[in-house]
């Protein structure tokens, strides 16, 4: 497929639980279609870093120690949209995470005139996340993913993408955190896989595979959705 025919930016969700591999996946189709990911924590970071008028709102917010709102999150998602790398589409990662940001995201695609292409749910077994989460860690250089067994630098103690040196772990990273994550998860992120179902978007994957077999078949998803 020739992605430079694509007129409309293509719009992907990655849904599943913490450990499920969406940050890794999506850096892998980012690279194979030209998208961009994106993710909430980097969106705010990004916003209140340059100082939009939604970045602004965000700091705010997060200073007086409350939670940023989906209108606020919605804005940067806008403001990041509008850019110029965007214009082949975007994958979003860790957003959204509830049917109430999900209609927020439909009203702002409408009004774009674009549309989800695909929900895309990567099937786990929870209790396989504890195993993948306490083993994962990624790059201080340039964030690559990595994990204790699953996925390790080709040279010991170096980045394969980029060559640094220095790696880093989630304090939260632990079982003892596990359990409670996954709970949130099914309780408010869950939801989601029954509402892009009845929108007709909605594709799953094994993620309890190898990660080279699991980016085969999001790659076959994604040139279907997107042609």
């Amino acid at each position: 497929m020739d992605v430079a025919t694509i007129t409309t930016p293509a719009v992907l969700i990655l849904l599943g639980p913490p450990g499920a591999g969406k940050g890794t996946q999506a850096r892998m189709l980012e690279d194979k279609f030209g998208l961009v990911q994106l993710s909430t924590g980097d969106l705010l970071r990004e916003a209140v870093a340059a100082g939009t008028e939604a970045g602004l709102a965000a700091k705010a917010v997060m200073e007086a120690g409350d939670l940023v709102s989906d209108e606020i999150v919605i804005a940067i998602l806008r403001d990041r949209m509008a850019q110029s790398d965007c214009a082949k589409g975007v994958i979003l990662d860790g957003f959204p995470r509830t049917t109430v940001q999900a209609e927020a995201l439909d009203g702002l695609l409408a009004s774009n005139g674009q549309k989800i292409n695909a929900a895309i749910s990567l099937e786990v077994e929870d209790a396989e996340m504890v195993i993948r989460i306490s083993g994962r860690y990624t790059c201080a250089g340039c964030g690559e993913g990595y994990h204790d067994q699953f996925k390790i630098p080709a040279e010991e103690g170096k980045c394969d993408k980029c060559g640094h040196t220095e790696f880093k772990r989630r304090a939260d990273d632990n079982a003892e955190t596990v359990a409670s994550r996954l709970q949130a998860y099914h309780a408010q992120t869950a939801p989601l896989i029954t509402y892009y179902d009845g929108q007709g978007v909605l594709k799953r994957t094994n993620a309890m595979g190898k990660i080279e077999h699991i980016a085969s078949d999001l790659e076959r998803i994604v040139s279907e959705t997107m042609n």
